[in-house]
């Protein structure tokens, strides 16, 4: 993998452990050789993990729509900045540089992304690896909301089983590196009706 997409909060989160883990996984991929693809902003979790990633040498790319630059305070001094029309135009620009998908601690805007970019993988429009860091707990519920729909059949499994979860970001990279995309069956049958 040569980009990692990050979705993470412009918030710093009440828990000093949020910023914690978005410095140790840009410290991973920094060892890794790894660069970083964002939304751009220099504050909350996104700054903490875009700093990170700067102070030990990795490459970092933010994607920020027009009307975020001045909401978001966007990074001065990424490796690269694309300041583009839409979210639509971020987040097609974010999938198209990356080479897999990682949620770390956010609110709204993190979990939209997220499930956008699994819902394009459940599509086969991308085979890329999409994981959870989940910090302290932040995303148990979640995963076991996704749980409840597999058992309520709205949800089938091979699709639920796309999202990876580690605790640490090592235990993520390795999970996102062995990665194998389900087959993706297009068609519906009567029974999915």
């Amino acid at each position: 993998m040569k980009n990692i997409c990050v979705y993470c909060g412009s918030s710093p989160g009440r828990r000093p452990e949020y910023r914690q883990a978005a410095e140790a996984l840009a410290a991973e991929l920094v060892s890794r050789g790894i660069g970083l693809v964002y939304g751009g902003a220099s504050i909350g979790v996104m700054g903490a993990v875009a700093n990170t990633m700067l102070a030990g040498g990795g490459r970092v790319t933010g994607v920020i729509p027009e009307a975020l630059a001045v909401r978001e305070v966007p990074h001065p001094n990424l490796t690269e900045m694309h300041v583009v029309g839409s979210m639509h135009e971020r987040k097609a620009m974010m999938e198209s540089l990356s080479d897999g998908f990682i949620a770390l601690p956010g609110g709204l805007g993190t979990l939209e992304e997220l499930f956008e970019i699994l819902t394009w993988a459940q599509l086969g429009f991308h085979r890329k690896p999409c994981g959870l860091l989940d910090v302290s707990g932040y995303f148990r519920h979640l995963a076991r909301f996704l749980d409840h729909c597999v058992a309520e059949q709205l949800l089938q499994p091979q699709y639920r089983n796309m999202l990876l979860e580690a605790d640490c970001p090592a235990k993520l990279l390795a999970l996102m590196d062995k990665y194998q995309p389900p087959a993706v069956d297009q068609r519906l049958s009567r029974e999915d009706l």
